[in-house]
């Protein structure tokens, strides 16, 4: 019963794994080269992430500096940038491109933070629906008598005491992202 135990850790820290991407992405303010990891540039016909043709580095709090590793590819990178909207406008100053952000407002903060917790609430979800499709296994395993009433009673335990963990590590990472856009 234990390996049943690991494929549901594995659902749920997949879980969380997305959720996490989903909230690199979320700006907060400062500098965050994670919100580079979606966007392509086209590089001799092949859509290729900027990570793999620069250099991406943070000098300040609020920047985030690429340099290409081929000069040709800058206004590529810097078109990428601007239809990827992701509300930065790139400075190119013909060797480097510079992406600033600017301090979030009060009501910018309050709006992201209700996507954040958007964002937990689903990942909430979904743990719940891996428990709810793993105790239906284990209720039709006891219903062919493959499994006795007490080891039921041991699984919807044991598979709550997982989620529970789960559905607080959740409620931490929302409560770090949030403190982060909140800073001033």
């Amino acid at each position: 019963m234990e390996q049943d135990y690991k494929n549901v850790k594995e659902k749920m820290d997949k879980t969380i794994s997305v959720m996490t991407e989903e909230l690199a992405n979320i700006r907060a303010g400062r500098a965050n080269p994670h919100l580079l990891d979606k966007i392509t540039v086209e590089y001799y016909g092949t859509p290729t992430p900027i990570s793999q043709i620069a250099n991406i580095s943070i000098p300040e709090a609020r920047q985030i500096v690429i340099q290409p590793w081929d000069a040709k590819i800058l206004s590529g990178i810097e078109k990428a940038i601007q239809a990827s909207n992701i509300g930065l406008n790139p400075n190119n100053d013909g060797k480097i491109i510079r992406l600033v952000f600017p301090p979030l407002n009060e009501e910018r903060r309050i709006e992201l933070t209700k996507v954040v917790k958007k964002t937990g609430e689903n990942s909430k979800i979904a743990i719940r629906q891996v428990r709810r499709d793993v105790l239906e296994i284990y209720k039709k395993m006891k219903k062919n008598s493959e499994i006795t009433e007490d080891d039921l009673k041991i699984c919807e335990k044991d598979i709550q005491d997982i989620t529970d963990g789960y559905i607080s590590d959740i409620d931490k990472i929302v409560a770090a992202k949030i403190e982060e856009i909140m800073e001033v």
